[in-house]
């Protein structure tokens, strides 16, 4: 049995939850499926040009967890753009997921 997941930070949340290929009905399709933890993971690294190591900082957790939830969400990313899935970013928050609010300045 694994062990049960640690409280991460997640700081942002989505604004589009969901992709798809474009001319196929929604409901003709499979779905890759994309875990909150995985999208900032994915976010942090890949759209906030963030080194591995600032990334796993900001969501408190280690380097190697990091790059396990990230490695995830790019071959979940890979394989849906490859075999033309649906990409949605799960819209329920795990109970274990810590979200915080950033105030901007």
């Amino acid at each position: 049995m694994p062990r049960p997941k640690k409280c991460r930070r997640l700081r942002s949340s989505p604004e589009v939850i969901c992709f798809k290929p474009v001319g196929i009905p929604k409901r003709e399709l499979e779905f890759e499926i994309i875990e909150h933890d995985e999208y900032e993971a994915f976010k942090l690294a890949a759209y906030d040009r963030l080194l591995q190591e600032e990334g796993a900082l900001k969501m408190k957790i280690s380097r190697p967890t990091f790059t396990r939830i990230y490695n995830s969400a790019i071959q979940k990313i890979a394989r849906a753009i490859i075999e033309g899935k649906v990409i949605q970013i799960n819209p329920e928050k795990s109970s274990n997921m810590l979200e915080t609010k950033i105030a901007l300045p």
